[in-house]
């Protein structure tokens, strides 16, 4: 993009009006203006208020000469390098020539004054001067990436800092919890050591996860599952997976959402994940026994979500950049439980991508936050109710299966197989995609758990090799991997897999597949 530039500005100096507007009519062009002075004195100080590129100057004036103004010129710092032309009505001997030139002129002109002569010779100051200020203009471009890249690098340092501690936090209950169970299984706080390391692990997931999804909506590799829903639904989902956050801290939930239904055409589980983060940030931010309040209404033709707490507040300098990836208000670090300045990005970009607005407000710090999502009504038509949830149970496994196991990695394979246990299936494992069809065969299973990343043969190619065999052409076979995008999950689908579960895989998750 080409800088705009400021006008080139000429200084004219002549005691007398009609040689200044000789002179202004013969440097006429774009982009030039010329600034008239009748004495040395009004010269100085135009000189003093603009930048300019090239001093016209009579040496003959009343007062302060041309030669005395070119000399208090070059003893003040703003004007000693401006280029000085002087304009004679003779041929000036050698004398009051080396007298100019010492002053600090480049040249000299006569009058009367050839029109050609003077534009070429200022044609060539007007150039000089452009490219000053196209240089300085780059430079000024090259210094604003510079720094911007300084701080991207800063605020990433900073985000790879916070994420190995963010990681470290529930690794490292984890790692104690296996060597006290390891020690002592069935200690009186077995139990609860369990449901601790079950959250924690939940925890890490959803670091994970976030991480993920930021990077794919910031690649446009995520895509909205649109459809009519209540915007009473969104909140009871976000509400129903921060309540655990919020009671941990002690924390007064207040809900207000209106009896009428709300409509909207959007992602439900994108924005419950939206106000879930909200909420979790008004939990990690509030000092414990705050109050926290979800309200919802219809403004016009938008659905408002407002998430308002009494925490730490936003100070008013920073409420501009919380929705910057990897932002983290300063003296806030020690309460982000969990957090790595990714959340809010995460919440403007999913609104965004909703045709939506989210905005943060504050009265400063320690004075609670209130941050409010904006999200067009759907268009008015049938309000069909959603469709009931499933009772729990209902999908529960008739008979045992037998179930076969792919996988490289020993200890997954092994947890996958104690957990097939646990829900009541058979299972018999492998460590080579190579063996798969044999095994297979000899096995003649009901479902299949085939990781995709195995070694040589990776499990695209498996899952071909097992549909070409009649016996398995219709035969369960569910991808595991670590690979979670949009992507993985159609190349999983066009090389014949029926269900693709990210690790690692959740109980639930297995138990509902396994169950039809």
């Amino acid at each position: 993009m080409t800088p705009v530039m400021n006008p080139v500005c000429f200084l004219l100096v002549d005691d007398l009006e009609e040689n200044l507007l000789s002179l202004e009519a013969l440097l006429r062009r774009d982009g030039l203006l010329c600034l008239k002075a009748r004495s040395g004195d009004e010269a100085l100080e135009l000189l003093l208020q603009n930048d300019v590129a090239l001093a016209l100057v009579d040496v003959q004036m009343p007062g302060l000469n041309g030669f005395e103004l070119a000399e208090l010129m070059r003893g003040n710092e703003r004007s000693r390098r401006v280029p000085i032309i002087f304009v004679t009505a003779g041929n000036a001997d050698s004398q009051r020539r080396f007298r100019g030139y010492e002053a600090g002129a480049v040249d000299f002109i006569h009058k009367p004054i050839e029109a050609d002569i003077l534009r070429s010779k200022a044609d060539v100051f007007f150039d000089l001067y452009r490219q000053r200020q196209q240089i300085a203009a780059q430079r000024d471009e090259l210094k604003a990436h510079s720094d911007a890249l300084e701080e991207a690098d800063r605020r990433k340092d900073e985000f790879l800092a916070t994420l190995a501690h963010e990681l470290r936090n529930p690794l490292a209950p984890l790692r104690h919890g296996l060597d006290v169970l390891r020690k002592s299984p069935d200690r009186a706080e077995a139990a609860d050591i369990r449901e601790m390391m079950d959250r924690q692990l939940v925890h890490l997931v959803r670091l994970i996860d976030d991480l993920l999804d930021v990077a794919r909506v910031s690649q446009g590799k995520i895509e909205l599952r649109r459809e009519r829903i209540q915007a009473a639904d969104v909140v009871r989902s976000a509400v129903e997976a921060s309540q655990p956050l919020i009671e941990s801290a002690g924390h007064t939930l207040v809900v207000d959402v209106p009896p009428q239904p709300i409509w909207l055409d959007a992602d439900l589980t994108r924005l419950a994940q939206v106000l879930g983060n909200l909420l979790n940030n008004a939990a990690k931010y509030t000092p414990e026994g705050g109050r926290i309040q979800v309200t919802l209404r219809a403004e016009a033709d938008e659905a408002v979500f407002t998430v308002a707490d009494n925490g730490l507040g936003i100070p008013r300098d920073k409420q501009a950049e919380v929705f910057q990836l990897f932002a983290q208000v300063e003296n806030h670090t020690d309460r982000a439980r969990g957090g790595l300045g990714i959340g809010l990005a995460l919440v403007k970009q999913l609104v965004a991508m909703h045709d939506g607005a989210v905005s943060a407000e504050s009265a400063g710090a320690g004075q609670g936050s209130a941050f409010t999502v904006r999200i067009p009504l759907a268009d008015a038509g049938d309000e069909a109710e959603p469709q009931a949830e499933p009772p729990a149970g209902a999908h529960a496994t008739a008979k045992p299966l037998k179930v076969l196991v792919i996988d490289d990695d020993l200890a997954v394979a092994q947890t996958v197989g104690w957990m097939l246990e646990e829900i009541g299936h058979d299972y018999r494992m492998i460590h080579d995609g190579r063996q798969a069809v044999e095994a297979a065969l000899d096995y003649r299973p009901d479902a299949i758990l085939l990781d995709i990343g195995l070694p040589v043969m990776d499990g695209y190619a498996v899952c071909r090799a097992l549909r070409q065999q009649a016996a398995f052409k219709h035969t369960l076979i569910i991808a595991q991997s670590g690979w979670g995008r949009e992507e993985d999950k159609a190349a999983a689908e066009d090389a014949g897999f029926d269900h693709h579960l990210v690790k690692p895989v959740a109980y639930k998750d297995l138990e509902r597949i396994l169950a039809g």
